[in-house]
């Protein structure tokens, strides 16, 4: 069995650019979703208490399939789209899981 990885942080914007951004990453994520069947989970969401973060939730059946990810059409126009914008800060971290269960 493959090891599933979990990307989880945030990124910061400047607090104008933050919502430009959320819009390229809400496209990316449907796509994401829709075209790479090694993606589990794509979440992107503002934080209530923070104008200028993003977090970060990703789940991808394996490693391959998140590397394979940063080689994907929709990531290039993602780039190109938001490469005017001002990231501040930036925390990611990806997790490999070996083992997981249902929260009751």
């Amino acid at each position: 069995m493959t090891e599933q990885v979990v990307v989880a942080g945030w990124m910061d914007y400047e607090p104008g650019d933050r919502d430009t951004m959320l819009g390229h990453l809400v496209e990316l994520g449907h796509r994401t979703r829709a075209e790479e069947p090694g993606c589990l989970d794509y979440a992107m969401t503002a934080d209530p208490t923070d104008e200028r973060r993003i977090r970060v939730y990703e789940r991808w059946v394996s490693q391959q399939a998140l590397d394979e990810h940063f080689g994907t059409p929709h990531i290039k126009d993602f780039r190109a789209a938001s490469a005017g914008l001002t990231r501040v800060g930036v925390f990611l971290e990806a997790h490999t899981v070996a083992a997981s269960r249902p929260m009751r």
